[in-house]
């Protein structure tokens, strides 16, 4: 049976990585992620954990080591943050190419510089583009549950693709909250044991990965299309059994208050319980507001958005990273995108904040709100919100 305890969230995602039966961890200390690798060291080395546990001189081994592991078959883990993520960034590439499981915790991080330790999304929003499956937790019992689904996400023989499990740093991933923490017994009925088919053997050598010229190039990205779309209905079969099982419901894209809004927020990660708060509180004052919350980053639940947003009058997406020389944040931007050729296209107003960890609170949100009723019938669609001047 499943307890409930006091833990903080760092060493949550140790316990459930743990309770997966991870067989390689490769790591490099970097902070905020720091906790989760030394709670796995700890437990490798008391002997609670049988799993290889890889020290590396840099996040670019830890995930070139992870690589490794993967094509011999093993379940494989690492983690990482801000400058790390980004050392890491070209071999991301190279494990979604070759369509290798593998799951990574990113506490995310500001990248320098100035160097800056503390919260938002500019580690995270430029490998967008590698290939991995992202989602994104918004409290401890998330990262917890997330990252179970995250290894039977990436092992199913239909996507075999790496997996991001995001956590805001320090807000997150050094609070203590309480989380139900599933038995091994719970934990073994859903995460099957690893049965790649396709793996390297010494005693069958062979290559992965070798040279692909024009003739087989765009095929093969044609395919790594086909298995990342396909998680997101994976996904949704994972979620489903883990509701009949557990009680706990996920979705690629939470909605909350946005049947009769007039303007809905759009959040990721850990400020989506604050904007959830807000909401209430807005809604108590006779504004007509409602929150989306995005889970599923990548692949993005493009028909599950615009279900939720397509007859909203304005949207307010809150953005934790500027995209330099663009009009908005990444999740802007994207907004923007999904709705370009729908026949109901609603203003979408995108606000940065929370940079470099900067606070974000139900100010924050209000403020949003107040400026997107003010500008939706205005050209301007970029604003950028610093709370202390609220």
């Amino acid at each position: 049976m499943s307890r409930r305890i006091g833990i903080e969230v760092s060493h949550a995602a140790a316990e459930a990585v743990a309770l997966a039966d991870v067989e390689v961890i490769a790591a490099y200390p970097i902070t905020p992620q720091t906790h989760i690798v030394e709670d796995l060291a700890e437990m490798v080395n008391s002997g609670r954990l049988n799993a290889e546990y890889i020290p590396v001189e840099s996040e670019h081994s830890a995930i070139s080591a992870c690589l490794g592991s993967s094509a011999v078959g093993a379940r494989t883990f690492t983690a990482s943050a801000s400058q790390g993520l980004a050392l890491m960034h070209e071999i991301l590439f190279a494990a979604s190419s070759l369509r290798l499981p593998m799951v990574m915790a990113v506490a995310n991080r500001a990248l320098s510089a100035p160097i800056n330790i503390w919260a938002d999304h500019s580690d995270i929003m430029p490998q967008r583009d590698t290939g991995w499956v992202q989602i994104f937790a918004e409290n401890g019992q998330d990262v917890f549950d997330l990252m179970l689904h995250a290894f039977r996400l990436s092992e199913d023989s239909r996507v075999l693709l790496p997996v991001i499990v995001s956590m805001d740093g320090f807000t997150l991933s050094h609070v203590m909250e309480p989380v139900s923490i599933l038995s091994k017994e719970e934990v073994d009925s859903i995460l099957p044991p690893v049965t790649f088919k396709e793996r390297l053997d010494v005693n069958s050598p062979r290559s992965i990965g070798p040279f692909g010229a024009q003739n087989v190039y765009t095929e093969i990205k044609q395919q790594q299309e086909a298995a990342l779309v396909e998680a997101e209905v994976v996904l949704n079969e994972i979620w489903t059994d883990f509701e009949a099982r557990f009680g706990r419901r996920y979705n690629p894209v939470e909605a909350y208050r946005t049947d009769d809004a007039e303007v809905i927020l759009v959040t990721m990660g850990a400020i989506g319980e604050t904007a959830r708060t807000a909401v209430d509180e807005m809604r108590e004052t006779g504004i007509p507001v409602g929150l989306a919350r995005i889970r599923l980053w990548r692949p993005l639940p493009c028909e599950q958005l615009v279900s939720i947003l397509e007859n909203v009058e304005t949207i307010a997406v809150i953005d934790r990273m500027m995209s330099p020389g663009a009009p908005g944040g990444p999740l802007g931007l994207e907004l923007r995108s999904v709705f370009y050729d729908r026949e109901k296209r609603p203003k979408i107003i995108d606000f940065v904040a929370g940079l470099g960890g900067r606070e974000i609170n139900r100010k924050t949100f209000k403020e949003a709100v107040k400026q997107a009723q003010a500008l939706k019938k205005q050209q301007r669609n970029y604003s950028l919100i610093d709370v202390r001047s609220l």
